[in-house]
């Protein structure tokens, strides 16, 4: 199964879902799953997100930032979309993949002190883990919506 997260820049959303799918999929202890992330630009990693992530245990510094190719969306067997934008402007998706939608608020547009930002990014890291979470139990069970 390869799954990928689509975002507009991947360099939050889709790769906090890459590093729980990556971390979720690996305390299962099989290799039934393929994870990759991309964007439909490449903004870069957003130091914030790999901070809370990091606080919650899951490394995503050695992601990439990375744009969509053909190759990746001809090879996904699941997408999702994280956020509007890239739901909006995904290129069209070969009939076999399946597609899922979640529509995310990008903790990057948190405004306030820095404390209430990083509370935002926590609760979208939250969030994500626990959609994640969800969609591997789905797909594992073979109930791909």
């Amino acid at each position: 199964m390869n799954l990928l997260f689509l975002c507009t820049g991947n360099s939050c959303r889709s790769q906090m879902a890459e590093g729980w799918a990556r971390r979720l999929n690996s305390e299962l202890g099989d290799d039934w799953l393929t994870v990759q992330s991309a964007g439909i630009e490449a903004h870069g990693k957003n130091p914030r997100a790999i901070a809370v992530m990091q606080e919650a245990g899951v490394n995503i510094s050695m992601q990439e930032s990375t744009k969509l190719t053909d190759a990746m969306l001809n090879a996904a067997d699941y997408l999702v979309t994280v956020c509007g934008h890239a739901d909006e402007h995904c290129p069209v998706v070969p009939g076999r993949v399946r597609k899922e939608h979640w529509p995310l608020t990008d903790p990057a547009k948190a405004t306030g002190t820095e404390a209430e930002i990083m509370a935002n990014f926590r609760a979208s890291r939250d969030d994500i883990r626990n959609r994640v979470a969800d969609l591997l139990q789905r797909l594992r069970a073979g109930e791909m919506t």
